[in-house]
């Protein structure tokens, strides 16, 4: 029965490490179709393998840190032909990275349900902009030992690189976090308003990253309505969605990225990712932690009735100071 359960155990390990390898891997292959070469270092405007990994990491722990390894490597081998020391390097940056991450949200207290606000906000500034300094430095300083990027544009690949890694954190991680909290909804009008958000982020997405008339700021009433109705189950898909949209703008110059140069765009894209997945993330999460505060007040109240009626003096006969006392007595 032992050597069955610790069988158990190593095969279910096992697969889970397959598994994070698998999804980084792929993730890896769809972030590159959507790939730009910044002086000759291939970035991309969101690199979804460090929101699995992150992920992954608060799911499973540090033990499944050999996923993300094997991960990276598979992805980084099948950028180019040969495999030298500087690629890794990259891959003990893309692995330290998220490992960075998830030890500093777990020093702080960090939860995976996000209903705190102090959990979005170290989620942006820990895990998303702290964790990925790692994989930036890591891998430009690579790229500049292997006289792939000249030195003089090294701050631009480096930037070009931590705001890629960083993006796939804000935008992937919290889609992933709230799966495990999602279930089947009932039909009722909820369900109406969730199909109506759901049309209403796919217009609002390609008419505002498509359009030539720069109408970007579409998307955030789109994603507001989305955390106030439904908190981060609903605000984190709609920020990747637009996310997506806007990348794939982007990287055809088309609508509001049209004439501007591939810097501009990378910027443009940056700034406006970060906005929409802070928007979604920080919102949804003070949403949710005003609903929790309400519903322990709520629960106080019942509580404290319930003591007070326990406390409260039973119904009886009057007190016998109030009698008119025995009869003969003195009055």
């Amino acid at each position: 029965m032992i050597r069955s359960k610790e069988a158990r155990r190593r095969a279910v390990y096992v697969a889970q490490i397959l598994g994070v390898t698998g999804a980084y891997y792929l993730s890896g292959r769809l972030g590159l179709t959507r790939q730009v070469v910044v002086d000759g270092a291939v970035v991309t405007p969101l690199w979804p393998p460090t929101g699995i990994s992150l992920a992954a990491l608060l799911y499973f722990g540090a033990r499944i840190w050999p996923g993300i390894a094997l991960g990276a490597l598979f992805t980084v081998s099948a950028i180019g032909d040969a495999f030298t020391w500087s690629r890794m390097g990259i891959v003990l940056g893309n692995t330290l990275a998220p490992l960075a991450a998830y030890a500093l949200l777990r020093k702080v207290g960090f939860r995976n349900e996000l209903a705190r606000l102090r959990d979005g906000v170290c989620l942006v500034f820990l895990g998303a902009f702290a964790g990925m300094l790692v994989s930036a430095t890591a891998g430009s300083v690579m790229l500049l030992l292997d006289d792939k990027v000249p030195s003089g544009r090294f701050w631009l690949v480096w930037a070009s690189w931590w705001a890629g890694d960083a993006m796939g954190v804000l935008v992937v991680t919290p889609v992933l976090l709230v799966l495990r909290r999602v279930r089947r909804p009932r039909l009722d009008e909820r369900w109406a308003e969730a199909c109506v958000l759901a049309v209403a982020v796919v217009l609002a997405g390609l008419i505002s990253t498509r359009s030539s008339l720069s109408m970007i700021y579409l998307v955030f009433p789109v994603i507001i309505w989305a955390a106030l109705r439904f908190q981060l189950p609903g605000s984190a898909p709609c920020a990747l969605v637009m996310s997506v949209l806007a990348i794939m703008a982007g990287t055809d110059s088309l609508g509001p990225f049209a004439g501007h140069t591939l810097m501009e765009i990378m910027i443009n894209l940056t700034v406006l990712n970060a906005c929409v997945a802070l928007t979604a993330l920080l919102l949804g999460a003070i949403v949710a932690e005003h609903q929790n505060i309400r519903r322990e007040t709520e629960h106080a109240v019942v509580e404290l009735e319930a003591l007070v009626e326990q406390l409260a003096p039973l119904p009886g006969p009057p007190s016998g100071r109030y009698d008119d006392g025995p009869p003969g007595a003195p009055r």
